[in-house]
């Protein structure tokens, strides 16, 4: 069993900034890619960010120079660092791993956690 525990969501208004975690635990080999999505009302899902276990980072262009991804290894916890907020950044942010488990390689979703910011 794999769980991904997320953490940080909220309430912001415009420029205003909020961290989010997510700690991954479970039958857990290696993680090869950690990841941020994030879906707003009546949008499909988008990657926001995605880091690899060698800290190689990719981002939406729509978040470059305003947020961060980062990891702890040794605690199989991803961040996203989100600054200078814009209402059009509201949406749920999914956390995503793709991990090598028992069996082989998987890909792993957690529940979900709302970002919201007013204008």
């Amino acid at each position: 069993q794999v769980q991904l525990v997320e953490s940080g969501g909220g309430l912001v208004q415009t420029g205003g900034s909020l961290r989010l975690s997510c700690a991954a635990s479970g039958i857990i080999f290696s993680i090869n890619v950690m990841g941020w999505y994030r879906q707003a009302p009546g949008k499909q899902r988008e990657l926001v960010a995605a880091i690899t276990s060698g800290g190689s980072t990719n981002y939406a262009d729509s978040v470059k120079g305003r947020f961060t991804i980062s990891r702890d290894n040794a605690k199989n916890t991803v961040y996203l660092q989100m600054n200078s907020l814009k209402p059009e950044d509201t949406a749920v942010y999914y956390c995503n791993i793709d991990f090598q488990g028992r069996w082989g390689r998987y890909d792993y979703w957690g529940q979900g956690t709302q970002v919201t910011v007013s204008s």
